[in-house]
């Protein structure tokens, strides 16, 4: 491989995470290329108002040999953004990869990008994804054929771990693991609603209904795209 060329997308209210923790993973990578592409070269604003910069519009991007989708609340507006839909099944075909992070896998699902696949994405979000034709995996990381899809925000490492490994093998990917010393060892075992204690998990949902009914309306009105 002469040269990897990697793009992810930047959107209004993209959660940083999503976004930063590949970033960190695919910038380590051998001869590869990360790009930050967006509508504009203007700076974005994410979910809690970090301000991050692209590098590349969706007009000027080069050819992709990875797209990647990070979620965040930011996505409810962006199911219906046609520019983006439309540039997400433009580089389709050409990438070798087309993988998302949390719920930007139902971006992918908007543009009709996992029809027929096994995906995974936020657990609050993950039975959305039959809507557009997936079949939601509850596994952190899910890879079927030419989709890699993450779960939660902090999944995003791990994913992007299982790339790095894809495409430069085991010890490549775990050089990169120990250079950012990924060693997970959470003070609480909170971090899935299936050990979460119930309390917990009412809380979180119960902050986070609002925009999950907004979402659910959005995804079930779509349709698949």
């Amino acid at each position: 491989m002469d040269s990897f060329s990697v793009g992810m997308i930047l959107f209004e209210g993209v959660t940083q995470l999503d976004l930063t923790g590949p970033y960190e993973v695919f910038a380590r990578m051998p001869r590869t290329t990360v790009r930050l592409i967006a509508p504009s070269l203007e700076p974005v604003r994410t979910e809690w108002g970090m301000r991050i910069i692209p590098d590349a519009t969706f007009d000027s991007a080069p050819p992709l040999d990875l797209i990647c989708v990070p979620g965040g609340w930011g996505i409810n507006a962006m199911l219906d953004d046609e520019a983006l839909l439309g540039f997400l099944r433009a580089r389709a075909p050409e990438a070798r990869y087309v993988t998302s992070v949390c719920s930007g896998a139902l971006l992918l699902g908007a543009a009709g990008l996992l029809r027929g696949y096994r995906a995974t994405t936020h657990w609050m979000s993950l039975d959305l994804l039959a809507s557009f034709g997936a079949h939601p995996v509850a596994e952190r990381v899910v890879h079927d054929r030419a989709r890699i899809t993450g779960g939660g925000v902090t999944a995003g490492v791990d994913f992007a771990l299982v790339v790095a490994a894809e495409l430069f093998g085991d010890d490549v990917a775990q050089g990169i693991q120990l250079a950012i010393e990924y060693d997970p060892a959470p003070p609480f075992q909170s971090g899935s609603p299936r050990s979460a204690p119930a309390k917990v998990v009412e809380l979180v949902t119960r902050a986070s209904a609002s925009a999950l009914t907004q979402r659910r309306a959005i995804v079930e009105r779509r349709g698949g795209g």
